[in-house]
Order: C-alpha cells, then structure tokens, then sequence
C-alpha cells in the first residue's frame, strides 16, 4: 500500500469539505494504517487540529495507547514544530513527509516563523515564570502519587 498516497487523500477529503489546509496524515504500524486524519482546523475552530494530531489521536485511540512506538507518519508536509512536538511524545521514530517549510511557506502557511521563535531568531511571545512555589508543590503532591510517567 502507498501510505503517502493515503495521506494525500486524507488532505483531499479535508479540503473538499473545508476543514482546513492541505494537510493529512496517516499513521502506521506493521504495515497497516491505524490512524488518520487531515487537518480540521476551520471545522473545529481550534488551532491544534493539524492533519498529524489528528492522525496522532486516532491511532492512539485504535490502538488503546498513548505510546505509538513502532510506528512511522507519513504526512503531506514537513511537520510543524507542534506536529513534530506530538510526534516526539507519541514515540514515533519516522517521519515521511512531502512538501518542505519552504513550500508551505509559499502556500500561504507560517510555520517558518514558528522555527524562528525556537531558533531565537523572533519574538513572538514572552515567557514568564510565576508562582513556581505553589506549582512546585503541586508537582511535589503528583510525586509522592509515584503514577504511570509518559
């Protein structure tokens, strides 16, 4: 099976529907898609519904886990810093993707200015520290809990 293919269909249904840019993404595991998804941004009005998170959520939802080791993602672009974010937390290894940056960048899409605030290049946000005692003993509560980490 063409898993790239299956992502680019993905992108077609969003964009045949409105949901959102031309992003979709198929997630796999032993040869198999477990997960889908195309962006839903405008659909759901929320900015994280990117083509990877929803592909992300639903294999992680098909397979009852958060841990998606031993998957690979194959997406129609180079993933965002927060699809790449969401891919590193699900313990995905592999990423095939086919547009770059700098195609998305062209199509309208800003995720170069995204790579820049990490790279220190902008300053987009500022980044405050508050209240750490408080949150500190919070997470010192969660500790003693000794729960699952992941």
């Amino acid at each position: 099976m063409d898993f790239m293919k299956q992502a680019i269909e993905e992108a077609y249904e969003g964009i045949k529907e409105n949901h959102g840019g031309p992003f979709g993404s198929v997630v796999v595991k032993d040869g198999k898609i477990v997960g889908k998804g195309h962006n839903t941004v405008l659909l759901n009005n929320d900015p994280t519904c990117h083509g990877e998170i929803q592909a992300i959520r639903d294999a992680a939802k098909n397979l009852q886990t958060f841990d998606l080791s031993g998957c690979e993602i194959y997406t129609t672009a180079e993933p965002c810093p927060m699809c790449l974010g969401a891919i590193l937390w699900a313990n995905i290894k592999t990423v095939c993707y086919g547009c770059n940056q700098k195609d998305t960048d062209e199509i309208g899409f800003r995720d170069s200015k995204f790579y820049d605030y990490i790279n220190g290049k902008n300053s987009l946000l500022e980044m405050k520290e508050s209240s750490k005692g408080e949150c500190l003993a919070l997470f010192e509560k969660y500790k003693k809990l000794n729960r699952q980490k992941y």
